[in-house]
């Protein structure tokens, strides 16, 4: 087993937030197309509900009741059984009531070669983080603001 960690991609989570519980699927093959490209692996995927009351539920599969022409069963068993009781807890923490979310956990094996490379070399991971793409918008636009004005 510790052969196959070293030669891992990094692993994130990430919990999608579906306002309303407005939730299409439309996503979904956007990322079983990820999936059969190989950049990245599922390993665990749960999806929840959040109340008006606050109260949290974790929905089945066939319990999305999503709109479309996507099989969601594709998505039976990915998953590992990572996300456990506190994980829940603490993404129901960041959505909103009245919404439902899902929770994905993936490796990204399109980095594998690299963080191989990284740990094999004596390096490792001390910080990582994502920047919102309305961030980067925002602040590029103050960029261009920035030069037209010096123009």
């Amino acid at each position: 087993m510790s052969a196959d960690i070293e030669e891992m991609g990094p692993i994130d989570y990430i919990v999608i937030e579906f306002p309303g519980n407005k939730f299409t699927g439309e996503a979904f093959p956007a990322l079983v197309d990820l999936v059969d490209q190989g950049l990245i692996h599922i390993i665990d995927l749960l999806f929840i509900k959040k109340d008006l009351d606050g109260a949290v539920q974790v929905l089945g599969i066939s319990d999305l009741g999503q709109e479309g022409d996507f099989d969601l069963t594709v998505f039976e068993g990915a998953s590992a059984g990572l996300l456990g009781d506190d994980d829940v807890a603490e993404a129901a923490n960041a959505v909103e009531p009245g919404s439902s979310a899902g929770l994905l956990v993936y490796e990204n094996v399109w980095a594998a070669p690299f963080a191989t490379a990284v740990r094999r070399s004596g390096g490792q991971l001390v910080a990582s983080g994502r920047i919102p793409v309305q961030a980067v918008l925002a602040a590029l636009d103050a960029v261009e603001a920035a030069e037209t004005t010096q123009d």
